[in-house]
């Protein structure tokens, strides 16, 4: 579900904001749109001709589990584009088609990494040309690639339509990005009171969540105290924050972001 509908996003954002605004944001598909321009090719066209020798090549070097989940978002990517009416959405506005053409593509992008795949193009590119240079990385690799497309954008268009498809291309990492973390996103709390075993207890009956006790030496006072430790989802942060006020509203409490938390209760491994 989450591949299906970021491949129809990244479909929508491309066919009917990145290519009536001229924007080439790397990638087969900002391959696709300096085809049409040239030769008038249907993306759908070009996007699948040039993804069958890359899947192909992947399939002969590394197989076809490396491949499958990807063969279906690029495939999908290829009927979207077949699909949809041509039209554009925000008309004579560059900025503006940046800026949601890009946050469109990145939820999309996000779903679609999130389900453990890509909707192929340069991802499997990079891929094959990281077998021969095993120095780099995947992700370096696919900045080049996507960075001469984005370049050849810029011959085809002119250099105002490839600053406005950075723009677009900053945004796209953000939310991605975002949905990626958010999607793992966790608080967790440091609590130094007295009364920690009271809020200890208040946590683990009423929340159900587990709390650890740590021992912890007040350097001011050279007193020994107790800290309790906990992580909880963002939205439990609000009921933790209650029960150590109802307990000792003089607590000191600190809370942070935690990127990833797998075990029980969280990301299973």
């Amino acid at each position: 579900g989450a591949i299906t509908l970021g491949t129809i996003l990244i479909g929508l954002a491309t066919k009917n904001i990145f290519d009536p605004a001229n924007m080439v944001t790397g990638g087969v598909s900002g391959v696709a749109i300096i085809g049409k321009e040239l030769w008038g090719l249907p993306l759908w066209v070009t996007n699948t001709v040039l993804n069958i020798p890359l899947f192909l090549a992947g399939f002969k070097i590394m197989g076809w589990k490396f491949i499958k989940r990807t063969l279906y978002a690029t495939v999908l990517l290829s009927v979207v584009f077949y699909i949809l009416p041509e039209g554009m959405y925000i008309e004579d506005d560059l900025l503006l088609s940046a800026l949601f053409g890009g946050i469109i593509t990145g939820v999309g992008t996000g779903f679609v990494l999130a389900g453990g795949c890509t909707t192929g193009g340069t991802d499997m590119l990079a891929a094959l040309i990281q077998r021969k240079l095993r120095q780099y990385s995947i992700a370096q690799i696919m900045q080049v690639l996507d960075g001469m497309v984005v370049l050849a954008g810029a011959a085809v268009f002119g250099v105002q339509y490839a600053l406005y498809a950075l723009i677009a291309i900053f945004c796209v990492s953000k939310i991605s990005d975002g949905i990626l973390d958010g999607m793992k996103f966790s608080k967790q709390a440091f609590i130094i009171s007295d009364h920690y075993q009271e809020i200890a207890n208040a946590i683990m009956t009423r929340m159900e969540r587990g709390v650890t006790s740590l021992d912890g030496n007040g350097m001011y006072s050279g007193q020994e105290r107790k800290i309790l430790f906990c992580v909880v989802a963002p939205k439990e942060i609000v009921k933790i924050r209650e029960i150590v006020r109802e307990f000792d509203p003089g607590a000191f409490v600190i809370v942070s972001d935690v990127r990833e938390v797998f075990g029980e209760g969280f990301i299973e491994y």
